[in-house]
C-alpha cells in the first residue's frame, strides 16, 4: 500500500501579528497544501518553535525583537529551510539571489510567493543547507550585504502602518515627511496619512540619510519633497512642500541644512 504523501509544514515568525496574518493569508492562496503549524512574534520564539515543531520550512522577519532572524536563522542552520521576510531591499536581495536563502519583500506578491514554493519544493526531502558563513555576512553587513564585496547598508523602503485590522505597506519613496505625534508617528503621503509606533529615532536610524532629513526634533522629511524654505513674520524657517499644504518648522539646531536655500 503506498503510504500517503506527507504535506509540507512551516512556521512563521514576525512581530507584527497583521503581517504574521498577511503573509498565512497569501500562503493559502499560494501554497494551498503548506501546513502553518506555529507562529512567533520574536526570533527567540521562532528558534523554540522550529525546535519543538520540526518544520521543513521557517519564514522569519529579518528584525524582530530579542533575536533578529538573521541571528535565529543561525541558531537553526541545519533543522529546516529557512526563508527571510524583509522589508529592506536591494543588497538584502543581492545576498540572497545567491539562491543559498530565499527571500519576501514585504508585501510578497503572488509570482514572487510562486517562485518560493517551487524553489522550497525542489528542496524539501533534502538536508537543509548550512548558511552559517553566509549569515555570518549578512549579520555584519547591517540586515544585508553582497557577499564578497563590501558592507552597505540596506535602508528601509516600506513602512507597515496598521489600519483597522489590515496592514497598509507605504513605499518610502510616497511619504513626504515623518512627524512625531504624542505616542505615535504620523505618516504622511500626497494623498494620505497613518500612524505608526516607530519612533523618529529608530526611523532617522533605518531611512537613507540622503533621502530624508531631520529639520525638527518632532520632524523628517523627505528631502526631494522640499519645494522652498521661507521665513515667517517671527523669524523662523519653515519648509513648503511640493505635494502638501502644510508647512513644517525648522528648529534652530538644524537650519544650517538650508543655509544656501
Amino acid at each position: 500500500m503506498n503510504q500517503p504523501t506527507r504535506l509540507p509544514t512551516a512556521v512563521i515568525a514576525d512581530d507584527e501579528e497583521t503581517m504574521r496574518d498577511l503573509l498565512r493569508s497569501r500562503l493559502r492562496d499560494a501554497w494551498p497544501e503548506l501546513q502553518i503549524v506555529g507562529e512567533a512574534a520574536n526570533g527567540i520564539e521562532a528558534v523554540a518553535q522550529v525546535n519543538v515543531l520540526k518544520p521543513d520550512i521557517a519564514f522569519l522577519d529579518i528584525r524582530m525583537p530579542g533575536l533578529s532572524g538573521i541571528d535565529a536563522a543561525r541558531l537553526l542552520c541545519g533543522q529546516c529551510h529557512v526563508v527571510m521576510v524583509t522589508a529592506y531591499d536591494h543588497y538584502a536581495v543581492q545576498a540572497f539571489e545567491q539562491g543559498a536563502i530565499d527571500y519576501l519583500l514585504k508585501p510578497a506578491d503572488p509570482v514572487r510567493l510562486a517562485r518560493t514554493r517551487e524553489r522550497l519544493t525542489a528542496r524539501i526531502g533534502e538536508e537543509p543547507r548550512n548558511l552559517e558563513r553566509l549569515l555570518a555576512a549578512l549579520a555584519q553587513g547591517g540586515q544585508g550585504m553582497q557577499v564578497g564585496h563590501a558592507a552597505a547598508p540596506a535602508w528601509l523602503r516600506w513602512i507597515q502602518a496598521s489600519v483597522g485590522n489590515s496592514v497598509r505597506m507605504i513605499s518610502t519613496r510616497e511619504i513626504l515627511f515623518f512627524h512625531a505625534e504624542d505616542k505615535f508617528t504620523r505618516v504622511q503621503t500626497e494623498h494620505s496619512q497613518a500612524l505608526i509606533r516607530k519612533t523618529l529615532r529608530e526611523l532617522e536610524g533605518e531611512l537613507d540619510p540622503s533621502e530624508f532629513w531631520r529639520i525638527h526634533r518632532s520632524t523628517l522629511v523627505r528631502v526631494d519633497a522640499i519645494a522652498e524654505v521661507v521665513r515667517d513674520h517671527r523669524g523662523r524657517q519653515l519648509v513648503r512642500l511640493r505635494y502638501h499644504d502644510e508647512r513644517l518648522e525648522v528648529s534652530r539646531a538644524y537650519g544650517h541644512l538650508f543655509q544656501q536655500m
